[in-house]
């Protein structure tokens, strides 16, 4: 290793022991013969200081040294006077006396400030973000991702649930958001899509025997981008078999008590309400109640809302269509409207869990049985060769003994900007595009050669 601490590991038990650290150079101050620099990796930030007298060498490469700097020091571990301990940084009891520096690189002066206490544009954060993502601000955002995918997974993993990963070049299914479309080179004229959802696979795992599945999975949509969208996103998703809709609520109560309990040190109360569609609506005009006290912002208020209407119906092209999705079930109670086409009456086994206003997750009791599932698909407009052509190898898999099954998917973009207090899932992904679907840093999308063109057999526009 080049370094025996991290920038955050040092203390005043460490004194006048011989250390190594490696970083980026935060700061420089010049005072008089002393130089000081803050060295910062993405634990922390220590204190260095170059005395002449200590070492002429490395005093001299010191005051080379330029923001943004990575540098290697060793030195012996000081003991700061208590008048001039800095309370506001963990490392603050201490400083490190350097006795040989080492320069791994130079760095162009940033185009922004390195701090939390400057806001650049957010087209310049894009562009740079290699550099936005140094700002501790951004840090302790993904800090707080990976300890929510941990806390995830291992809840899930205690309940005795399987982490399978799905295909992320699968079939166009197109019913709802526009698929982003992948050429297929060995097969002309033949196009993957990018999941919008692991929906098809889940299912068919239950059929398959697999009655716990989860997956922390990318997601893809060819859709208008606003603060709480991106064309790739990720979710929790969650399937079971042989389930009712209370099985998923106790799973996913249990699931948040541990996230909030981990990420925030707080117990949220469990079971969350629960209200209808019906009642939302009438209640909030909306189907994301925000239950909230209004000058408690950090209030963390989960209802779900139930009992959504099964279809909706599409004035323009005169058509019905599902609510949520076509492979979601109707309430029994309502399978005599269904029976008599009165469609407007039918409701769905289906399911939102809504946090402050905003939908985290949605969810449904599954279809699981062929004929049901064709009527559905003639209902909402698909006819026997369109439903064969997009969803024959589900239907297929239902010959073969599917179970009652359940399932949901959460968010996690935007759960994490909840948790953070932020305005635009943007700023809890490492690496996000922008509103127009454009990543900044890479210039992505961009144009292809020729060559790559005629591999595919396509033609630019």
């Amino acid at each position: 290793m080049l370094r025996t601490h991290t920038c955050g590991d040092l203390n005043r038990a460490h004194g006048n022991q011989k250390v190594t650290l490696c970083g980026w150079v935060a700061a420089r101050r010049d005072h008089g013969k002393l130089i000081f620099i803050d060295i910062r990796d993405r634990y922390g930030i220590t204190q260095v200081v170059f005395v002449p007298s200590v070492s002429p060498q490395s005093h001299t490469l010191a005051q080379k040294l330029g923001p943004e700097y990575v540098v290697r020091v060793t030195g012996k571990v000081a003991v700061r006077p208590a008048k001039m301990v800095n309370a506001g940084i963990p490392t603050g009891e201490v400083e490190l006396c350097a006795e040989e520096l080492e320069i791994l690189n130079a760095s162009e002066v940033p185009v922004f400030e390195i701090t939390d206490e400057i806001e650049p544009s957010e087209e310049l954060r894009l562009t740079y973000r290699y550099l936005d993502l140094r700002r501790s601000r951004m840090l302790k955002t993904l800090e707080m991702r990976s300890r929510l995918y941990a806390a995830a997974r291992d809840y899930m993993n205690s309940q005795r649930f399987l982490e399978v990963e799905t295909p992320v070049l699968t079939k166009s299914t197109p019913e709802g958001a526009r698929d982003f479309l992948v050429p297929s080179r060995l097969n002309p004229g033949h196009f993957f899509a990018l999941p919008q959802s692991p929906q098809l696979f889940k299912q068919i795992l239950m059929v398959s025997g697999f009655d716990r599945y989860y997956q922390i999975v990318k997601c893809f949509r060819d859709e208008d981008l606003r603060s709480d969208r991106q064309p790739e996103f990720t979710q929790l998703d969650i399937e079971m078999s042989f389930v009712t809709p209370e099985d998923i609520f106790a799973l996913a109560e249990g699931l948040f008590h541990t996230i909030f309990k981990e990420i925030k040190g707080i117990d949220i109360p469990v079971p969350f309400p629960r209200m209808t569609h019906a009642q939302a609506m009438k209640e909030y005009k909306s189907d994301k109640p925000d239950l909230r006290n209004r000058k408690d912002k950090d209030e963390f208020a989960f209802t779900w809302v139930v009992d959504f209407p099964m279809f909706k119906f599409n004035q323009e092209e005169k058509r019905w269509e599902s609510e949520h999705h076509p492979f979601t079930s109707i309430m029994e109670e309502d399978l005599e409207h269904f029976e008599k086409g009165d469609y407007a009456k039918v409701r769905a086994r289906s399911y939102d869990l809504v946090l402050n206003g905003n939908e985290l997750g949605s969810g449904s009791v599954r279809i699981h049985n062929r004929d049901m599932q064709k009527k559905i698909f003639d209902i909402i407009g698909l006819d026997a060769a369109q439903a064969r052509e997009r969803f024959g190898f589900l239907l297929k898999a239902f010959e073969y003994g599917a179970p009652p099954h359940a399932g949901v998917a959460f968010g996690i973009d935007r759960l994490l900007a909840i948790l953070a207090g932020l305005d635009s899932i943007r700023d809890t992904i490492a690496f996000p595009k922008t509103q127009k679907g454009s990543c900044l840093m890479t210039d992505a999308p961009s144009e292809v050669d020729k060559k790559q063109l005629d591999e595919l057999g396509l033609k630019k526009v």
